[in-house]
């Protein structure tokens, strides 16, 4: 490198830092052949403080303003002093800028859920997710065990130690407060609070960070949780089981009488159906006031399937099988099946059938 060049080296004197991200904590100013020298201007601008760095040790901080950098007030020698140096002064010092704004934006969620003993619902899982601000409240102690000599510092570079000091401050809030699950959700601002001083009390002394703002944004338990308490929400809305009951029956009567493909089957039940729907009724329209007390309605009669010729008929109730008997169409032999059968049985086994067709015939007199 030249005279001219070193020279030119010598005479930059504005030392200052345009911030265009929203996210750098931290930027040291770059010191290619750019040594500090006596006079020069240092340019702090708001949201901003300059921390100098003398021989690895920690030396100035400046607030915003202005500076005009002088031997007389500087822990350092301007290299304007080091002729006999070549212009490169073995007295090196280095500039970090700091940035002291609210960095916005920054989330925070349980990687794994918080397991917690409830008073309702006894062991849980919980999760949680919300956001928080950062901001650099003492920048020595910041640089001395953050940044070290890192050029650049970003928030992203914190994602994992914020993420781990939250969920274990969210941890102890969660355990200390002993709000049951489903009161959580009226309790996040307090809880926001007392999480957001957890942290800071983590991070305030040893890292010389600040959490100005914390949020909760939901606290949710395992989905299938959720979808038991979805179902005990759905039984508490119905109210009167027995009214809806008998909602239930009335709109399967409704799709068996549109059907006339039900056959018998579709019959027997709208049968069974409309008697235990009257005996509901009238056990709830007064009968001496027994309607506690009432008998619960009999079953649908069975419907059975019926084997003709290789192929089947029916279902038939007990009604249109005692006709079939009694046109001989349907016999002791004939196959038969119903649900819960395990195969075709031949209906005079049927316990159910066998007393259509009577008892059976005696045994013929011997030969003479």
């Amino acid at each position: 490198m030249g005279l001219f060049a070193k020279l030119r080296g010598e005479l930059v004197d504005i030392i200052e830092w345009l911030d265009d991200t929203n996210h750098t904590l931290v930027w040291r100013f770059p010191r290619y052949h750019n040594q500090i020298k006596n006079g020069a201007q240092l340019i702090v601008r708001p949201g901003q403080v300059a921390v100098f760095v003398h021989e690895g040790k920690l030396a100035d901080v400046f607030e915003p303003g202005t500076h005009t950098l002088e031997t007389n007030n500087l822990p350092i020698l301007s290299t304007l002093q080091g002729w006999k140096y070549g212009f490169d002064s073995p007295f090196k010092c280095e500039v970090y800028f700091v940035s002291t704004r609210v960095v916005t934006d920054l989330k925070w969620g349980t990687p794994n859920p918080v397991m917690l003993r409830d008073p309702e619902f006894g062991p849980i899982r919980l999760r949680a997710f919300g956001t928080y601000t950062l901001r650099a409240q003492d920048p020595k102690i910041l640089i001395k065990e953050l940044v070290g000599t890192d050029g650049v510092f970003e928030t992203d570079e914190l994602a994992t130690l914020m993420r781990g000091v939250v969920n274990q401050a969210l941890a102890d809030v969660l355990g200390s407060s002993k709000i049951a699950a489903l009161d959580l959700a009226q309790n996040y601002e307090e809880m926001a609070g007392t999480l957001q001083a957890a942290v800071n009390e983590r991070i305030d002394d040893e890292y010389g960070l600040e959490v100005p703002q914390l949020f909760i944004v939901n606290i949710s338990l395992p989905e299938e949780v959720e979808k038991a308490l979805d179902t005990r929400t759905s039984m508490g809305v119905i109210g009167d089981m027995g009214k809806f009951q008998q909602y239930q029956m009335g709109q399967a009567m409704t799709q068996a009488a549109s059907n006339p493909a039900g056959g018998g089957a579709a019959d027997g039940m709208g049968l069974g159906m409309g008697l235990a729907m009257a005996n509901q009724m009238m056990g709830a329209g007064g009968m001496g006031g027994a309607a506690a007390h009432a008998a619960p309605p009999p079953p649908p009669p069975t419907a059975y399937h019926v084997a003709v010729n290789g192929q089947t008929a029916g279902p038939f109730g007990p009604q249109q099988l005692q006709s079939q008997v009694a046109a001989g169409q349907l016999t002791r032999d004939t196959l038969v099946w119903c649900a819960g059968m395990a195969g075709w049985t031949a209906a005079g086994q049927v316990p159910q059938l066998a007393g259509l067709f009577g008892p059976p015939p005696p045994p013929p007199p011997p030969l003479a």
